[in-house]
């Protein structure tokens, strides 16, 4: 009986894979065509009332758009407001300035300064700006592509603005808080490895053999300023400090050390300190806007004050249903709301018109009305799921495999990401199936909720939405299968070796 609920359960997740990856079917659609499959399985077979299934419809929606959406939206503004002046390229001047060795300008790039991109941006934005940037420095379309992935599939846990935790804190009952320091965790163990795999890309054992220095500066100070921010500080900036931490970390390592072959290890950079300056002071804002509401007493009691909750109509304070049948409107110290200042501020200093950024609203908004719909429509699906005993059904035979459980959570995680794209709605769609396995087999719910979050980054070189943005960004569209077929020979032995790692952690630690 079990077993039947399960494959019933996840009936709606195998039409939206089969529907994206086997009929080409867009996410947006695939996604309304599953969740319509979802409402029927959840009232005529799990006997969820139908006022029921469809309230938790439109509450998952109502998250997807606020406070998520809004995050977004704002982010991308963020972003679209420095790419209207000249600071923008001040900021990659500056990364590229800390060596003349490309392979290290090819490190500082896509993994340092697509993790600030990724911060205010995500959904495929690091990948498609610093693709581009890479072939300026030299490297070919195929190369450039691959990196570039890779670079942005290893930070994707936190971007944009922390939205992913907030999306697994929302369907698990945990605090993002606490799910933030253990993604930080697990983050923090893949990139002081990832480094090595982007030099491996870049020159193979050329590069390893002579720039392992550089892997090691970047890997720990990376994974370290990760670890630290989500643990402590704020997990919403972890992308933006780790990238910093990198940056100032090799900035004076290579000042010490010159890599091999190389006359000289920095090159002046053509920007005057007052332009990096502006240029980095939107996120110089971000940090400092974060912390005041973060560590601040009086100020973090008063945003609180003015957050609105309320009943859920139509869901029950008990049961299933419990955890989702108060909905929470923090519109004041939501992330979205702070970004939406600091991008109002950043205007005034990078000397953006009001014009030019009432123009940039709309560009973003241009930019993210399919994702945004897809995401709401994604934690519409995840809402059903979870509060009609789907998840809970596919846990529970999910942990018919004991405490081995363990080590295939991430492998869930990475499955979710191939499917979607999103460590977001990877999140959103696994993460309540992750805590029910666990709970049942004595595992911490947490900490593999935290796993499927972590295993996704090795899923988004991979899937079809990201290989198609990288393809189209560095002129090999037509070419998908072949960047599928790089990653995919480097992402199934990391996911393996990861699958290890992080279940020996659920297991032991």
């Amino acid at each position: 009986m079990i077993a039947l609920q399960a494959i019933l359960a996840a009936a709606p997740l195998v039409a939206l894979f089969l529907l994206v990856s086997v009929f080409g079917v867009r996410a947006h659609k695939a996604v309304l065509i599953s969740l319509a499959l979802a409402l029927l399985l959840a009232t005529a077979l799990f006997r969820q009332p139908v006022g029921q299934a469809l309230s938790s419809a439109a509450e998952g929606a109502l998250f997807g758009v606020f406070p998520m959406g809004w995050t977004i939206f704002n982010a991308v503004w963020l972003n679209k407001l420095q790419r209207a002046t000249r600071y923008f390229n001040v900021v990659g001047r500056t990364f590229c300035a800390v060596s003349s060795d490309a392979r290290v300008q090819a490190i500082l790039v896509a993994f340092c300064f697509g993790s600030v991109v990724e911060a205010v941006s995500g959904f495929g934005t690091p990948t498609a700006i610093t693709s581009v940037m890479l072939m300026s420095l030299g490297f070919q379309p195929v190369r450039a592509a691959i990196i570039a992935l890779f670079a942005e599939a290893s930070v994707s846990g936190f971007g944009p603005m922390g939205t992913p935790v907030d999306a697994l804190a929302k369907v698990t009952g945990f605090p993002a808080a606490q799910l933030g320091g253990l993604v930080g965790l697990f983050s923090a163990i893949v990139n002081v490895v990832m480094p090595f795999v982007l030099l491996a890309l870049l020159d193979g054992r050329r590069a390893l053999r002579e720039l392992w220095p550089v892997g090691l500066v970047v890997g720990i100070s990376f994974g370290g300023g990760q670890y630290l921010c989500a643990r402590f500080f704020a997990y919403q900036l972890t992308d933006v400090a780790s990238a910093v931490c990198s940056l100032v970390a090799l900035g004076v390592f290579l000042r010490l050390w010159t890599p091999p072959g190389v006359a000289q290890a920095r090159t002046p950079s053509p920007d005057s300190a007052r332009d990096k300056i502006v240029a980095f002071s939107p996120y110089v804002l971000l940090t400092a806007v974060f912390a005041v509401e973060t560590f601040v007493g009086p100020v973090r009691r008063l945003l609180a004050a003015t957050d609105i909750s309320f009943h859920w109509p139509g869901l029950p304070a008990t049961g299933l249903a419990a955890p989702f049948s108060t909905f929470h409107l923090a519109w004041a110290s939501s992330s979205g709301t702070t970004l939406f200042l600091v991008g109002v501020a950043s205007a005034a200093l990078m000397g953006v018109s009001a014009r030019r950024a009432l123009a940039a609203l709309g560009e973003a908004a241009a930019q993210i009305r399919v994702a945004a719909f897809t995401i709401a429509a994604m934690l519409a699906l995840a809402y059903v799921i979870n509060i009609s005993g789907m998840a809970l059904a596919l846990g529970s035979q999910a942990a018919e495999l004991g405490r081995g459980f363990a080590f295939l959570s991430a492998a869930v995680g990475w499955f979710g990401v191939v499917l979607t794209g999103s460590d977001t709605t990877s999140n959103a769609l696994f993460g309540g199936m992750q805590a029910a396995a666990a709970t049942r087999v004595g595992l911490s719910p947490s900490l593999l909720a935290a796993a499927n979050s972590a295993g996704g980054f090795f899923g988004k070189p991979m899937s079809l939405q990201s290989l198609a943005l990288a393809g189209s960004a560095v002129g090999l569209t037509g070419r998908e299968g072949e960047l599928f077929r790089i990653s995919a020979k480097w992402c199934v032995p990391l996911l393996a070796g990861f699958c290890l790692v992080s279940g020996a952690i659920a297991l032991w630690g």
